[in-house]
């Protein structure tokens, strides 16, 4: 099995572009087989349709990217999330991947019963989720509700199966439109030389 990633990010000279570049820089250095999802690039269309949300009950798709995408999900050992937050939380883009990827069935995604939902993507031993944004960390932890922890890392991606989703395993990058070259660069040494098992 291997590391997934998926990246978020429409635009190539972002400072997002350079995490995943560091990325990649670091999974290949460990002799780690990865590949990636980039929702953008492969003009992943978040929206749901009325024929795709029909399906969704049924554990169905009429999106060829949904089918790819889940294979790929089922298929690895390691999740990393690169993306931007806008407004305080993931953006549309990545919200649709969940929303439609993510389906309902035994051996799909999750199951439903009436005690809650059971993940099915236990395939997933590490998860870690690389952010970047213009506000500080501190403001989105202790001012905006600590949304991507206590939402995205500690129920969505919990309730998916998804294992060790430690609080160390989310990487932010806040402050991003003032900082410093100094401080971007040592943040991408940081990433370059990160341990991802």
């Amino acid at each position: 099995m291997s590391t997934l990633i998926v990246y978020c990010h429409p635009y190539e000279k972002s400072f997002n572009h350079a995490i995943l570049s560091m990325v990649k820089t670091n999974l290949n250095k460990q002799k780690q087989h990865f590949q990636i999802i980039d929702l953008y690039a492969e003009h992943f269309n978040p929206v749901y349709d009325k024929e795709e949300l029909r399906l969704y009950h049924e554990g169905k798709t009429h999106d060829p990217l949904v089918t790819k995408y889940l294979t790929m999900l089922q298929n690895s050992s390691s999740i990393i999330f690169i993306t931007p937050l806008w407004w305080n939380s993931i953006p549309g883009m990545l919200k649709g991947f969940i929303d439609k990827v993510m389906k309902e069935g035994a051996g799909l995604s999750h199951t439903v019963s009436s005690l809650g939902i059971h993940g099915e993507l236990t395939n997933i031993k590490h998860t870690y989720v690389l952010t970047t944004s213009t506000s500080p960390k501190f403001y989105l932890q202790f001012f905006c509700g600590n949304a991507i922890k206590r939402v995205f890392i500690n129920h969505t991606l919990k309730q998916l199966g998804m294992k060790r989703r430690h609080w160390r395993h989310w990487l932010h990058f806040g402050g991003i439109t003032f900082a410093k070259l100094s401080k971007r660069q040592k943040y991408l040494n940081y990433i370059a030389n990160y341990r991802f098992k």
